[in-house]
């Protein structure tokens, strides 16, 4: 959620029960601004926080001109001293899907082949690749992983340009109360792939300018995302099930959404068994 609008958001999407003492966001309010200034970003979202065992990560990402590019993230221990993350590889997507268990919330802490897959680890081995994992590079993995599977925006809340970027769209008022109950008016904001499967008749009907991404409706497994209405019915909120912890909320008719995690880093792969 974007660190301008910070104490407004969190407390529209604290009906899970997560969210930040009154000290955190004090300090998060002047941290993420400096943070802006000091890195040069156009804009800063605080992205959540993810618990380990002796303490907690808090999360920002930087942005650049285009919302779609690859975003700078750091993270902090206290919420006033940042430490830039490195940038994600499909290397270390696949290391982090091998941990499993909590964070110990400590960056420096090493992950032993004994605690991941024995035929990764020999693959590793034979490729001269350190004998350990970092929590850092299991930290900047997972917020990935996150971001693909569960980072939304409303439908016509960006545009693609004709050069390919993608910006914040200006007349963008907001969903329609009907509108915003329905999966079909979310998107991941993330690079497509079912959009892509599609045959030229079914994108007959789609703006390129906003359609530009996969919609929430037929996300896998079915039943992974909870919608309600909070607030008195004027706040509409999304949950995943898939990563718990993750929360969307949009105020229906106007330019207000933002997405945050509070969990623990980990998925829930018994989800499919549960539905």
């Amino acid at each position: 959620m974007d660190a301008a609008s910070l104490p407004a958001a969190l407390e529209l999407a604290a009906g899970g029960g997560a969210g930040l003492s009154p000290e955190k966001r004090a300090v998060l309010g002047s941290s993420l601004l400096l943070l802006q200034r000091d890195y040069h970003f156009e804009r800063v979202w605080f992205w959540g926080c993810i618990q380990g065992v002796r303490g907690a990560y808090y999360i920002a990402e930087g942005l650049g001109p285009d919302r779609a590019a690859s975003r700078s993230r750091l993270y902090s221990l206290n919420c006033v001293e940042w430490s830039l993350l490195p940038p994600v590889t499909k290397e270390m997507i696949a290391q982090a899907e091998q941990l499993t268990g909590r964070f110990q919330g400590d960056p420096s802490f090493a992950y032993e082949f004994a605690d991941i897959n024995a035929e990764d680890a020999e693959e590793l081995i034979a490729g001269g690749k350190e004998a350990s994992i970092k929590e850092e590079v299991r930290l900047v993995a997972t917020i990935e992983q996150i971001d693909r599977a569960v980072g939304i925006i409303p439908r016509g809340a960006f545009v693609k340009t004709p050069l390919g970027s993608v910006c914040e769209n200006r007349n963008f008022e907001g969903l329609s109360f009907t509108e915003a109950k329905k999966l079909s008016s979310y998107f991941h904001f993330t690079e497509p792939v079912n959009l892509k499967k599609k045959t030229l008749l079914e994108k007959a009907d789609l703006d390129p300018s906003t359609d530009f991404l996969d919609s929430l409706e037929h996300d896998i497994p079915q039943g992974s995302w909870t919608v309600q209405l909070e607030k008195g019915g004027t706040v509409v909120v999304l949950r995943s099930l898939l990563w718990l912890g993750l929360t969307f909320y949009h105020i229906p008719m106007t330019k207000q959404y933002g997405y945050i995690y509070f969990g623990n880093g980990e998925k829930n792969l018994d989800l499919p068994f549960m539905l």
